[in-house]
């Protein structure tokens, strides 16, 4: 696997997002990240936690198909956390009087191992909760619970109870802040004390800069009149993840093209003798000399479609997994983005159902994150799949 020259080593825009959850970390209080996967939202809180001192404590709910795994996955992010000896001995004394072991494996990692039965599972999560505040206290540090995919725990908590639990932890724990990253805020979080903020598109002159100096760094420039360069903005609309897929693909291509370039002694001339003038290869008549490894227009369209080309199937997949009115409403938004869905002439020209079942649709793909609310025009989420549905509908 080629290793990602482009993925940032620095939080790339984002400065306002980064005070606004460094100081509600540093007040002790708890929060929800808002934005569609690609955002920068793991990178924007990693980078928040990293300005107050805090420790990370990580849980994906996504990969937790019932109780046991959800606790398995609680207890890997503590240890993770947690790691020198002396703390893991702190561990170790807390964990005397409870139904878990810590344990070490051949390899010399940390675990905590336990008999799993559906009385202790619930007595072990109330206390795995309570643990990152008794560490923070002994340390005299701060700890940042971190759950993505938050609303997921309703997939094998049918009943809430244990997310109903996490909820009540939230505003309880003192030095333990708690951080949830999801698409959108569900109604509960409205109506806590849970700060929310919403991370949107990133603005073009934040990507600019980052994508030049990436580019750079890798021998790659886009050409003079910048006609590239804005194609390129054009296309990832501010989306991060987007942008970082589509600066490695050109770089990948262009990587492709240079070893499969014909040389001089591919072409059938001795090396020590002297090029003639009037000689110039079909291929570098074709395109621009490559020793200024220049990107132009035709390269980033290129790249693009084969990028999206790469991801047709998972894009087929998301369709295939929507009801018809919601995907009427993507492919029309990819074909002609509006700001306003809701008028008479856009619905007329697609054909969109009227009143409550467009906003049924539009609301509904805005809860998946497929499509961005008013404030940021009805657009779809995804650049990429915008370009991949407007590609083949067009």
């Amino acid at each position: 696997m080629v290793v990602n020259p482009f993925r940032p080593q620095q939080l790339l825009g984002r400065q306002s997002a980064l005070q606004q959850v460094s100081q509600i970390l540093a007040d002790d209080g708890d929060l929800l990240l808002a934005g569609v996967p690609g955002s920068g939202r793991r990178t924007l809180l990693r980078h928040a936690s990293r300005t107050v001192g805090a420790r990370v404590v990580e849980i994906d709910c996504l990969r937790a198909t019932d109780s046991n795994r959800f606790l398995q996955l609680l207890t890997e992010g503590i240890v993770t956390a947690f790691q020198p000896p002396a703390e893991l001995a702190l561990i170790q004394q807390w964990s005397q009087e409870q139904p878990i072991i810590l344990d070490m494996t051949p390899n010399g990692q940390a675990r905590l191992i336990w008999h799993p039965t559906p009385k202790n599972e619930w007595v072990l999560f109330q206390s795995l909760l309570a643990l990152p505040q008794v560490m923070a206290e002994w340390l005299n540090c701060r700890v940042v619970m971190v759950f993505l995919n938050f609303s997921h725990i309703r997939s094998w908590d049918r009943s809430e109870k244990w997310q109903s639990y996490l909820r009540q932890e939230i505003q309880q724990q003192t030095q333990v802040s708690y951080a949830l990253i999801a698409t959108v805020a569900e109604s509960w979080v409205q109506a806590s004390d849970v700060k929310v903020i919403l991370l949107g598109p990133l603005e073009d002159a934040e990507l600019r800069s980052w994508l030049v100096s990436a580019l750079a760094a890798e021998g790659l420039q886009f050409e003079p009149d910048g006609q590239a360069l804005e194609l390129f903005l054009t296309y990832v609309q501010g989306h991060v993840g987007d942008a970082i897929a589509l600066a490695r693909r050109l770089w990948l291509d262009h990587r492709a093209f240079e070893e499969s370039r014909p040389t001089v002694n591919d072409l059938g001339f001795e090396p020590s003798l002297p090029k003639r003038k009037d000689f110039t290869p079909a291929l570098e008549a074709q395109e621009p000399p490559l020793k200024a490894h220049m990107i132009y227009p035709h390269h980033v369209y290129r790249s693009t479609l084969a990028l999206v080309e790469d991801l047709s199937l998972t894009f087929e997949s998301l369709i295939l997994l929507l009801p018809p009115s919601q995907v009427r409403v993507l492919e029309s938004l990819a074909l002609d983005p509006t700001d306003s869905p809701h008028s008479r002439d856009y619905i007329q020209k697609h054909q969109l159902s009227r009143g409550g079942g467009l906003q049924g649709a539009l609301a509904s793909l805005e809860q998946k994150g497929l499509v961005y609310g008013p404030d940021y025009g009805y657009r779809i989420t995804m650049p990429l799949l915008a370009f991949w549905l407007k590609y083949h509908l067009a």
